[in-house]
């Protein structure tokens, strides 16, 4: 394998890198964290460890949360100016659960151009050995760490028709997936854990059943969530689709939720569409 020095268009290039598997990454990449001037990374300590697996020479950046606001003006001119700079993540596609849409979305208002260089993610490595249907699906990334928040938003996702994605911590897995039961019902779930790493494991079964099997387990590693969509049910009542769309019109809209419920509830859209805005109207 060879990795090639190339000069490359000015622009911000947002690479993918492993997440797990330090062969899991493509030599377009390797080529672009060679050829930039600059390579931006969540934290330099662990993307080193990338770097020094490659031989990549390339002046490493930090670039995360924290220094966010301070550091993108001058990313932003050093670009128009001619510069390549790189974003990756810690592991994985960048931009997915970590800050550099921020310096993205102003390359983008800046009138620079922005590229992606694909490869891994974990988000959908998690659904495609998920078992669950990946027609249509939602990654909402973390949780928040508080029960109640917790629980609200599972509970604003319950009638989300797709497959819904989270990442989560080990030590709050099992009370994520209570709640989950408890706000979503017992929908069918995998749980994935060090994906294409040594001890890569995916759990599959219901919520009821994986709260049973996890029960006292000492759990590590990173851990992706894939919950099943609600079923479909042709047979709702007037009162639960009420329910729903006022649950749910506050955060889509009328157009949205009466989508949204119709394809859930097996109802027909002009149907549902004239109920909401009966609904909006206070009648």
């Amino acid at each position: 394998m060879s990795i090639h020095k190339q000069t490359l268009e000015s622009g911000l290039y947002l690479v993918s890198t492993p997440i797990g598997n330090l062969r899991d990454i493509s030599l377009r990449a390797l080529d672009v964290l060679t050829s930039a001037d600059m390579v931006l990374a969540e934290d330099t300590r662990v993307s080193k460890k990338l770097f020094n697996a490659y031989g990549l020479k390339t002046p490493l950046s930090a670039y995360h949360d924290h220094n966010a606001a301070k550091r993108v003006p001058n990313l932003v001119t050093r670009i128009a100016e001619g510069a390549v700079i790189a974003l990756i993540s810690d592991a994985g596609t960048p931009l997915v659960s970590d800050p550099g849409f921020k310096l993205a979305r102003a390359c983008v208002e800046a009138d620079l151009t922005v590229f992606a260089i694909p490869g891994a993610s974990a988000v959908l490595s998690a659904l495609v050995v998920s078992g669950l249907p990946s027609d249509k699906f939602m990654f909402a990334g973390f949780l928040p760490a508080k029960t109640s928040a917790r629980k609200t938003a599972l509970s604003g996702l319950a009638s989300v028709p797709s497959t819904l994605i989270f990442y989560e911590s080990a030590g709050r897995l099992s009370a994520m997936l209570v709640d989950a039961l408890s706000e979503l019902g017992d929908r069918p779930v995998s749980v994935a854990r060090e994906l294409t790493k040594k001890y890569e494991d995916v759990l599959y079964g219901s919520l009821s059943e994986m709260i049973t099997r996890l029960d006292g387990e000492k759990l590590r590693g990173e851990i992706v969530v894939s919950i099943g969509p609600p079923e479909g049910n042709d047979d709702w009542d007037e009162a639960q689709i009420v329910s729903a769309l006022k649950s749910r019109m506050g955060e889509l809209g009328v157009k949205r939720a009466s989508e949204e419920i119709a394809s859930l509830s097996g109802q027909k859209k002009r149907d549902i569409y004239a109920l909401a805005l009966k609904i909006k109207d206070g009648k």
